[in-house]
């Protein structure tokens, strides 16, 4: 049997061309900032300061790299951003998983109360003064600790968690239950391996949101040694800034050649190129994690 090929119509085709027009502009207007950014921490001064970087560097400078780079403590906050992240991602993915198990049961006698308290916690907060005096009365101040923990716990989080674990069959519990299997080898053996495309969302969200945290360091961190990147770039922004320049930074400017645009879009790339480049590996999970969790309520 013969078998006729669809032909799209005439205003199926225009239609499509209408959206190949729209998405491709689009993606104009939200890379323009990115490689806009890019030009502008590899120009020259003079180039900057006459408007005349959009798309490409206008000229070849190094130089705002070179300044971020040259401050040794930059490493050390490189690392630390490294702990916060893992360490924090990792506790917020377990104790959120750990959170969201028991609300699926149920038998789990508190069930209703915790979603009830959950869904309040979305809605009211404590306030930075009453959270600062509970972190210095736990001793927390200048400790990992105050930088991974307090924010490890999420009501979206968990509530988004939970809607998952719903869509699990419950049989997989139940005959696990019949082997002798407990709660927690329930939840480690069989939840969690199935459920890699929503770690792998939040994982990144968790990831990103470290990564890009400065706020935390600024309250509860004193000590320069522990602050994250975050806190390092920000402290050179502001240092050539031209309103808060002192003598001596805009000397070591002078004498590199180097525009103070170049040094804060250099610190902008140096700050976003370890996401771009963690992104291609959670991308497969990235798309149906997004979708995980809005089925079924």
């Amino acid at each position: 049997m013969n078998r006729k090929h669809y032909k799209p119509g005439l205003s199926s085709r225009i239609f499509d061309a209408g959206n190949y027009l729209f998405l491709i502009g689009l993606c104009i207007i939200m890379l323009y900032p990115l490689v806009n950014t890019l030009a502008v921490s590899l120009s020259k001064p003079e180039m900057i300061i006459q408007g005349e970087v959009s798309w490409i560097p206008r000229g070849f400078n190094l130089e705002g790299y070179k300044y971020i780079l040259s401050d040794s403590k930059l490493l050390t906050a490189f690392g630390n951003t490294v702990i916060y992240a893992g360490v924090g991602t990792f506790i917020m993915l377990l104790l959120t998983s750990m959170m969201a198990y028991p609300l699926t049961l149920q038998n789990f006698v508190l069930r209703k109360f915790t979603i009830i308290f959950l869904t309040i916690t979305m809605f009211f907060g404590g306030g930075l003064i009453p959270t600062y005096l509970l972190i210095r009365k736990l001793h927390m101040l200048d400790t990992l600790w105050v930088m991974v923990i307090p924010g490890s716990i999420s009501a979206f989080n968990v509530i988004l968690f939970r809607t998952f674990f719903r869509t699990i069959p419950k049989e997989l519990g139940e005959s696990a239950y019949m082997d002798g299997a407990n709660d927690f080898r329930i939840l480690f053996q069989i939840y969690l391996p199935i459920s890699k495309a929503l770690l792998a969302t939040f994982g990144l969200f968790g990831i990103v949101g470290a990564w890009n945290g400065w706020f935390d360091a600024l309250i509860y961190l004193n000590n320069e040694d522990k602050y994250p990147i975050q806190m390092i770039l920000r402290k050179m922004i502001i240092e050539t800034d031209n309103s808060a320049m002192n003598a001596q930074t805009f000397k070591m400017m002078s004498d590199m050649k180097v525009h103070s645009k170049n040094i804060k879009m250099a610190a902008v790339i140096v700050t976003i190129v370890p996401m771009l480049l963690l992104y291609p590996f959670l991308q497969k999970h990235f798309a149906t994690g997004m979708m995980i969790g809005s089925i079924k309520g």
